[in-house]
């Protein structure tokens, strides 16, 4: 049997959002918990329209979303897919949206910060066409800090 994908655009207040983003700030503090204290403030996210979940078999298993940095450019926020359903290209799927969505409102960049052992993370975003830059803001100066930057348009 085929598994069955849905992806829905939403919001932050979807309670399927808010239950990823609670299990993959699980993950993180467990893999870094001598940095929660420096990042905690980055991850909050306030009310944001441009939320995207994967469903798989009616399972809410992937998630991202993007906010405005400046006039021409989102940062990449909340990229998470449960370990369940990894390996099927969801990731991408969710990034390929929230790119097209960004394009749709007038931004040309889309930006992103990951930890240093998110290898896969890194990997999988330079797959997808992101490279590695110069720290920005509030980012500068954070040596676990990995920051990348596309071109969508």
């Amino acid at each position: 049997m085929n598994p069955i994908i849905r992806v829905v655009k939403t919001t932050s207040e979807n309670p399927d959002f808010i239950s990823l983003i609670k299990t993959f700030d699980i993950f993180l503090w467990e893999r870094y918990p001598e940095l929660k204290n420096d990042y905690w403030g980055n991850n909050l996210i306030e009310f944001n329209s441009n939320v995207f979940i994967i469903y798989l078999n009616g399972k809410a298993v992937a998630c991202g979303c993007f906010k405005k940095y400046n006039t021409n450019t989102v940062e990449l926020k909340r990229m998470f897919v449960s370990p369940e359903a990894r390996g099927l290209g969801l990731a991408q799927r969710v990034i390929k949206e929230l790119e097209n969505e960004a394009i749709d409102q007038g931004f040309e960049t889309m930006i992103l910060e990951t930890l240093y052992k998110q290898i896969e993370a890194i990997n999988l975003y330079q797959k997808v066409g992101f490279r590695i830059v110069e720290n920005y803001e509030p980012y500068e100066g954070l040596a676990n800090s990995v920051c990348m930057r596309k071109s969508i348009i």
